[in-house]
């Protein structure tokens, strides 16, 4: 991801100020504070964007990276800021609403929260079904399969990388869909196929060095990969999917109930 830099000269952003003062009642590490803040609050920094190395704010705000550090840690205390050891320290994206606990697509889930949903597309191809594979979707070995893999972004900030696997001959026309902004569902949708249910498996694992670029984490972080086979109401699978959240953007809430006489 590219930092987004706190910069004096770009056209309708208000000028970085000077060195910080001691002339201030403030000690230095809460005026730091305080212009980070702003900054971030104009808009000069995104949230889930990069802020610029800790050598060039010093440079900027006229302070020692002991002073700097304070401000830091300060707002990532207060959740300004999140730190990814080895990566640098990033804008926090505001806290989410609860994800659902029905069959609901990445977009659909966006628009209800009044999201905006993009993807960057990592992988598009189509080949043959592993073993596993072909057995998921309950066909031979070797059988044709669509494999779509994106980072998931809502409002710019990314949240998750999927990877979908859709039988050959249901994803005919696919390599033409503007994935960046179209949803898998809907164009599943459209060629009249009904996603009426699917099993799923969530669980913890650490992020490994590639998804954790993606995602703007440091790697080991844990994510919450959460797993599916999407059936028609016929029961054929039409959709594989394994989808990993950085797990502090994904919350999901369940219900469970007492069956009677136990």
């Amino acid at each position: 991801m590219s930092t987004d830099h706190i910069s004096a000269g770009r056209p309708g952003v208000a000028p970085s100020p000077p060195g910080l003062t001691g002339a201030y009642p403030e000690p230095l590490w809460m005026q730091a504070k305080a212009a980070l803040e702003t900054r971030i609050a104009l808009g000069e920094v995104k949230p889930g964007s990069r802020l610029p190395p800790e050598r060039e704010l010093c440079q900027l705000l006229g302070i020692s990276r002991v002073t700097l550090r304070k401000a830091l840690t300060t707002l990532v205390d207060e959740g300004v800021l999140r730190a990814a050891q080895g990566r640098g320290w990033y804008v926090a994206a505001p806290e989410r609403k609860e994800w659902p606990n029905t069959l609901e697509s990445f977009s659909e889930t966006a628009r209800r929260m009044g999201l905006v949903a993009t993807s960057r597309i990592l992988r598009r191809e189509s080949g043959p079904a592993t073993f596993d594979e072909a057995e998921a979707f309950q066909i031979a070995p070797g059988t044709g399969l669509y494999r779509l893999e994106r980072v998931r972004m809502l409002d710019g900030v990314p949240i998750a990388v999927d990877r979908n696997l859709v039988p050959a001959d249901i994803a005919v026309g696919f390599d033409a869909v503007d994935f960046t902004t179209r949803s898998l569902y809907d164009t599943m949708s459209d060629l009249g196929l009904e996603l009426a249910q699917a099993e799923t498996t969530i669980e913890a694992r650490p992020a490994d060095a590639a998804l954790a670029g993606h995602l703007a984490i440091a790697a080991g972080t844990p994510v919450l990969e959460m797993r599916q086979i999407v059936r028609d109401r016929s029961q054929r699978p039409l959709l594989s999917s394994a989808i990993r959240y950085a797990g502090d953007r994904y919350r999901l809430r369940t219900s469970f109930m007492r069956s009677a006489g136990a």
